[in-house]
């Protein structure tokens, strides 16, 4: 197995990345890694590590995507960024998977017109995990494509469904449509179209409610990439704003240090389950390969994670599966 790694993506690259592609390494001896980026900077950061060369390659790349480049013009005219090699060495066989926590358009842009969309597929979309009281469940699309037909949504349901099933353990995974209400004829014009394509889904629950996730009314939740996207961020912020409400109070004087330290600690294993680090990516579902993308901010452990995701969807043929299910 072999695994492109983009050495040049994220907040905090080189070091995280390959950090990370160390871990992986460590943990599955049949492992090999290409790291991807400017050469010099990989080599730097390589010799403040112990590592096993006959199982490194590192392929210069050096032009960078940054997080504010536009994702399709920076594919374009940064043939040599880490973006656009990795996905390159991808379509010629020399990987089976590429990972970054790069730029997210960018590396969908990318993945689209070099690997490619799987057979029947209209359009590729975003896929995330989202927290709920029962752990992971999935939220499709996070921001690939902000307006959504109802065909496009079916596809999206039957993918995310796929997904759910053989990477994320979820046995019959339940669909539902995020909307202003659970009644049948809420929401816009296209809304209601797109409920009405999604009851050809076997297992589509009928609309939810923003106060339906959490208690996971359903396994996966389809919405648009602007509706995806705003709730997605919200909900990152919310682990940091519960800690400083906490410290806020505590310094109002109405919690002692040792109730502050007790809340704390309560907060921290309470949100543990959340922690994004340990599912670290998801690859991006309809293109025709294996392009994961994760956090900007990952660390090493999600870098690591993202890569064990990725080795995990080349061995269980996520995609074959698919395509199946769309036939």
């Amino acid at each position: 197995m072999v695994v492109a790694v983009d050495a040049a993506g994220g907040d905090f690259f080189p070091k995280n990345p390959i950090e990370g592609a160390l871990l992986a390494l460590d943990e599955d001896s049949s492992l090999n890694i290409i790291l991807v980026g400017p050469e010099t900077l990989i080599n730097e950061e390589l010799q403040n590590h112990n590592y096993d060369k006959d199982r490194i390659e590192v392929v210069d790349a050096p032009e960078i995507i940054g997080m504010k480049d536009s994702p399709s013009a920076a594919v374009k005219t940064k043939r040599n960024s880490s973006i656009t090699v990795g996905i390159g060495l991808h379509k010629a066989g020399k990987c089976q998977a590429f990972v970054s926590a790069g730029n997210t358009g960018a590396l969908l842009a990318a993945s689209t017109f070099i690997l490619g969309k799987l057979e029947g597929v209209s359009r590729p979309t975003i896929a995330t995990y989202f927290p709920t009281l029962k752990g992971f469940r999935l939220l499709v699309d996070a921001g690939a494509n902000l307006e959504v037909k109802p065909e496009m949504a079916v596809q999206f349901a039957k993918m995310g469904q796929v997904f759910a099933a053989h990477e994320m353990g979820i046995n019959d995974p339940k669909v539902a449509l995020l909307n202003v209400g659970e009644e049948e004829k809420k929401g816009t014009e296209n809304v209601r179209a797109i409920h009405e394509a999604l009851m050809s889904v076997d297992g589509f629950v009928g609309n939810a409610e923003g106060r339906d996730i959490f208690p996971a009314k359903a396994d996966v939740f389809v919405t648009d990439g602007m509706v995806g996207n705003i709730l997605l961020k919200f909900g990152e912020s919310i682990p940091s704003a519960l800690k400083h409400m906490v410290k806020a109070q505590a310094k109002k004087g109405i919690l002692a240090k040792l109730e502050l330290y007790f809340a704390q600690k309560v907060l921290r294993e309470s949100l543990s389950p959340f922690n994004y680090e340990n599912v670290g990516g998801i690859p991006f579902l309809g293109v025709n390969g294996v392009s994961v993308v994760g956090h900007g901010g990952s660390s090493p452990l999600a870098i690591k994670n993202m890569i064990k995701g990725a080795i995990s969807c080349v061995h269980s043929d996520i995609n074959g599966k698919i395509v199946s299910s769309l036939n």
